[in-house]
């Protein structure tokens, strides 16, 4: 009885008080994309997928179209967001939107890393269309 108690006292307190979740950027692998660039899964679920991208100098994304509304935060770096036919280099605590179905890409052509937080909401239930 009293295992039973503390194992149902444990599992009580794992779902009343155990509620935050930590994901460390450095403990996630790279994700085998069309793009070959360092990405990295940091949420994913139903209502929202949250990716951190690392571009090195030179390094760009493929003209893509997302089938959802994408949000990009840029933490580190000044990519030049490419979005149907505008471009804009941006700066660090930038927050760019782009709506869904139109053309869009990021491109490092700066000689510093750029770090970009990638937020598409909903989470895509169809695949990104490269171009």
């Amino acid at each position: 009885m009293y295992l039973c108690k503390r194992i149902l006292t444990y599992i009580f307190n794992l779902l009343i008080f155990d509620c935050m979740k930590i994901t460390k950027y450095h403990e996630q692998p790279i994700k085998d994309t069309p793009h070959k660039v360092d990405v990295r899964q940091m949420y994913n679920q139903d209502s929202a997928q949250a990716m951190l991208m690392a571009l090195k100098p030179g390094e760009s994304l493929k003209p893509h179209k997302t089938p959802v509304d994408v949000f990009f935060f840029i933490l580190e770096g000044t990519p030049t967001i490419h979005i149907g036919e505008e471009s804009e280099v941006c700066i660090p605590d930038s927050l760019i939107e782009s709506p869904a179905n139109i053309v869009h890409y990021i491109s490092n052509e700066s000689a510093a890393l750029a770090r970009i937080l990638v937020v598409k909401a909903p989470r895509p239930v169809h695949t990104t269309r490269v171009l």
